[in-house]
């Protein structure tokens, strides 16, 4: 069963001191997060420790415990097999890496912690919301990332109601810290990827089957925009342009092409819900030397994945379910 995606939706905010809830849409909780809003029913700001958060909306359908396992959730990473069936978190590790943390036994306790957390799955726009934050945040700009559509298992157990994002600082989860024995699935409020929706942690086992796409697509660009913007970036020279700011005497100078392609993805980037702009601008930063072409093709196929999700949504549906 597949939700209604909508990366502009209104969020639902409730007051820590004086329990207000009300409805907002994304430019205000932009201004919210400036210190520029405050709560209509106590006039707190942002600073304050039990200030107004993003909560659930009342009306989600992942709600309703019935209907969890039916929904498509979705997950996006750098792993092409991801869930791995036989993860081995070690395996990567080098000879020097593995003296360095204390040993084979280090390791193995290691390697142990690694395979206890918990897997997350949210919706698309959770999805696609962590692909373009760990682009823009964990050096994975020039990654090849894939979106998985996942199906639970009609026999999940899922945990009663939600908890607040139980994620530690990495982002981390331990599985049975959330999920209990008899407990397959655990609901938690998103406070970083589509905040105020509802996320899973789960593990392996909860999960049927997986679809699987490389994304962006290959094949979904604007072609006008890309015409536009091949022709603007070869149409500049290479020569260096400085630096400007506080900090300029500490940066390399950048290229007159890598200031435009900048330009050019901060002018995409406009085009979207606020609360993505950032990210995105990030994600489709232009490196120096890269190929005018291939860089255009893929800022526009990210700019599709959230303006046009139909046709990510159909290349899903070609794809026969892998099951885990």
């Amino acid at each position: 069963m597949e939700r209604r995606i909508d990366f502009w939706r209104e969020r639902q905010m409730l007051c820590g001191r004086c329990d207000h809830r009300w409805r907002v849409d994304l430019d205000w909780f932009d201004r919210w997060e400036q210190g520029e809003e405050t709560c209509p029913g106590c006039g707190m700001t942002c600073e304050h420790e039990d200030s107004p958060r993003v909560t659930v909306d009342p009306d989600d359908p992942a709600l309703d415990d019935d209907r969890v396992a039916r929904f498509f959730w979705y997950h996006t990473s750098t792993q092409a097999d991801w869930p791995t069936r036989d993860f081995d978190p070690a395996a990567v590790l080098a000879p020097e890496t593995r003296r360095m943390m204390g040993g084979g036994e280090r390791v193995a306790e290691w390697a142990a912690r690694q395979r206890a957390k918990a897997l997350h799955v949210g919706t698309y726009e959770a999805a696609v919301h962590n692909m373009l934050r760990r682009i823009r945040g964990q050096a994975d700009q020039r990654s090849q990332f894939y979106l998985y559509r996942v199906r639970l298992k009609p026999s999940a157990v899922v945990r009663e109601w939600w908890l607040v994002d139980p994620s530690n600082f990495v982002g981390d989860v331990v599985l049975d810290e959330v999920c209990p024995p008899g407990v397959d699935v655990a609901r938690y409020l998103n406070y970083h990827e589509d905040p105020g929706r509802l996320s899973l942690a789960l593990g392996r086992d909860a999960i049927a089957s997986v679809q699987r796409i490389a994304v962006p697509l290959p094949d979904t660009w604007d072609g006008g925009w890309v015409r536009d913007a091949v022709a603007a970036l070869e149409g500049v020279s290479g020569t260096a342009v400085p630096a400007t700011g506080k900090l300029a005497r500490f940066m390399r100078p950048s290229s007159s092409r890598a200031v435009l392609g900048r330009e050019l993805g901060a002018s995409l980037a406009g085009r979207l819900p606020v609360n993505l702009q950032n990210q995105f601008a990030s994600a489709a930063a232009f490196a120096e030397g890269e190929d005018p072409e291939q860089w255009a093709r893929r800022t526009s196929g990210l700019f599709d994945l959230i303006d046009d999700p139909t046709r990510v949504l159909a290349a899903l549906d070609q794809q026969d379910p892998r099951e885990v």
